[in-house]
């Protein structure tokens, strides 16, 4: 399967890669200028991930952020007493979110790597949360991003992520055709319906778009993004696989 994986890879451009430990250059320059107006640099939370902790459908645990980029919502989710490893392709993105770490004065364990090799703990996490790494990932990848799931949460966990919204932001090509362009173009966007046929296997909690956030709010919120809670099932409990929505095999 890696064989596969790798091989798969190799058929988009080395400049379209945003997935594999080589990719890590590309991110750096993007994290380079902390003063860039990008809305996701503020150091706050999401406000979906605000959201589910206040609500009580997310409980304090042992949490892993996936991409964590500076590192906001891991350091949010240390603030509030979960355990917390954090992971992100970029050196330069880590060194952020570790210094975010010590001026909040929170314990994150963070790690500079690609985390479909990296050495995490299998069935160690409650919560798995994306802010934004499904969405970089080619088709063939969300192969490998569900054997990761599998692998790391706990049975009864969530996982929960942010990603591009179809007619919002984002590429709506078939997947076939990100293989013969070669690139991404910037993202893939999904709809409600693909989210629920990738994810299908795991129980949908919420699913909905983000809720838009001013300037000086103390959230994080755009409305260009989908945001959904899933919980894998615990023992005894089972999801049924139906026909995908994509015109793809690779789902």
């Amino acid at each position: 399967m890696d064989d596969v994986m790798d091989l798969l890879d190799g058929l988009f451009t080395s400049d379209a890669d945003r997935w594999t430990g080589n990719a890590s250059a590309w991110w750096d320059r993007f994290y380079s200028d902390r003063a860039k107006p990008i809305p996701f640099f503020a150091s706050k939370p999401d406000e979906n991930l605000t959201s589910y902790i206040e609500r009580g459908l997310v409980n304090p645990g042992r949490a892993l952020d996936l991409g964590c980029g500076p590192g906001r919502n891991a350091v949010h989710l240390a603030s509030l007493g979960f355990e917390v490893d954090a992971i992100d392709l970029s050196p330069r993105a880590v060194a952020w979110a570790e210094e975010r770490a010590r001026e909040a004065g929170v314990d994150v364990r963070f790690h500079c790597g690609d985390a479909f090799t990296a050495d995490l703990e299998p069935g160690r996490y409650d919560l798995v949360y994306d802010s934004g790494c499904l969405h970089h990932l080619p088709p063939h990848r969300r192969v490998s991003y569900l054997n990761l799931l599998d692998r790391l949460l706990v049975p009864g966990g969530h996982f929960a992520l942010s990603c591009f919204a179809a007619s919002a932001m984002g590429s709506e090509l078939p997947d076939e055709d990100f293989y013969r362009e070669g690139g991404l173009q910037g993202g893939l966007a999904y709809t409600f319906d693909e989210l629920r046929w990738i994810f299908s296997d795991y129980i949908e909690v919420e699913m909905r778009h983000m809720e838009a956030q001013a300037p000086d709010a103390s959230a994080f919120g755009v409305p260009f993004l989908l945001v959904a809670l899933f919980r894998r099932p615990a023992a005894g409990e089972n999801t049924r696989r139906g026909s995908g929505p994509r015109s793809s095999a690779l789902s």
